[in-house]
């Protein structure tokens, strides 16, 4: 069966302001690549080359940050969405790219260790309309629940206050083309979005088949910050360690671990213990670089600890007076020592931004 794939690449990000001001959220790195990039590999990996991408009409920051699929030996076809009025309008849109073939629906800001092609196996083999991938959550009413009896599932209820089981469904569906009928047919719901989970539903109700399987590895939405750090966590910890060309590490620094050095980093007089992963050209200078750590391109590190952090690209980290942990920093952000007296903390901090201070 050829199947073709359709990410979703919209929506504002809110939970991850102020990053997202400036940033597409599918576009923030986890271990140095872009979120997106890691569903387009997902569907690669699983034999698709046929890619539908939902933007956000109003930008064209994803179309110029992944451009046509050249690179991964896929055709990418962008669908621009003009507001963010749920999944199934993501998918209500897309009927012409996709045509009457089946089709994996992947957000683009989930992750999920292992790829997907086992799903579409089991898809296939099970001869459903619908096949869902579920997760065990500690907070379902923030997904899609769904209701099981008997080895069915019986009912899909989104974002319920009253969650019937501890499952959510996780960001990876796959549909025959009776989606359409499904997503042509349901009413906005109270938020005025086009809800899958009602999709979900109405091929239950209409007699279609509606398979599932559990993701037994790991998934993420990333859709907070601290499932950006969890993720980076989980990428990096199955990441091997490589040195790419150009790196310069000088005989007083200290390297252990599954460490990933990209092109022309430099380390000076550090100790970087893995899994961490420095960009190019960052510069890592009498510091401390701990556990499950990215540091982005052209950053740099001096007199500074970082542990189980995001860095992104450009930043500057100036004589720390105390080690940075658990914490996401956007392009270009500097944290440096004060200059004169009296001794203060001065902060400029946009929108929406959190500090903690001892």
């Amino acid at each position: 069966m050829n199947f073709k794939a359709l990410i979703a690449s919209g929506g504002r990000g809110t939970r991850l302001r102020p990053i997202t001001h400036t940033q597409n959220k599918h576009l923030i790195p986890i271990a140095n690549k872009p979120i997106l990039h890691y569903a387009i590999e997902a569907a690669i990996s699983a034999g698709i080359t046929e890619i539908g991408i939902v933007t956000n009409s109003d930008s064209e920051e994803v179309p110029r940050a992944i451009g046509d699929g050249s690179k991964w030996g896929a055709r990418i076809t962008y669908i621009p969405q003009d507001a963010p009025l749920g999944l199934a309008h993501v998918v209500k849109i897309s009927q012409t790219f996709i045509g009457d073939d089946s089709f994996i629906f992947y957000l683009g800001d989930n992750m999920v260790v292992g790829g997907v092609k086992r799903y579409l196996d089991a898809f296939e083999s099970s001869n459903a309309n619908c096949f869902l991938t579920l997760a065990k959550v500690k907070d379902p009413e923030r997904f899609g629940v769904p209701e099981i009896k008997n080895g069915l599932i019986v009912r899909v209820e989104e974002k319920p206050k009253h969650p019937k089981s501890n499952y959510a469904v996780a960001g990876i569906y796959i549909y025959d083309h009776h989606i359409f009928e499904a997503v042509n047919k349901i009413e906005p719901s109270d938020r005025g979005e086009l809800e899958i989970s009602d999709a979900h539903q109405y091929l239950i109700d209409h007699g279609c088949r509606v398979g599932f399987a559990e993701i037994t590895g790991w998934w993420k939405d990333t859709g907070k910050p601290i499932d950006l750090l969890e993720a980076n966590r989980l990428i990096l910890e199955n990441s091997e360690p490589s040195v790419e060309t150009g790196v310069e590490v000088d005989p007083h620094s200290d390297i252990a671990g599954r460490v990933i050095l990209q092109k022309g980093c430099r380390i000076v007089n550090s100790r970087i213990r893995g899994p961490v992963i420095i960009g190019e050209s960052a510069v890592i200078e009498n510091s401390y670089v701990g556990p499950f750590t990215s540091i982005g391109a052209n950053s740099h590190l001096k007199n500074s600890e970082v542990e189980y952090s995001i860095i992104l690209r450009d930043c500057k980290i100036m004589d720390a007076g105390m080690r940075i942990e658990g914490s996401l920093l956007g392009n270009g952000v500097e944290i440096v020592s004060a200059e004169g007296k009296p001794r203060v903390q001065r902060f400029m901090i946009g929108d929406q931004s959190r500090v903690e201070v001892p």
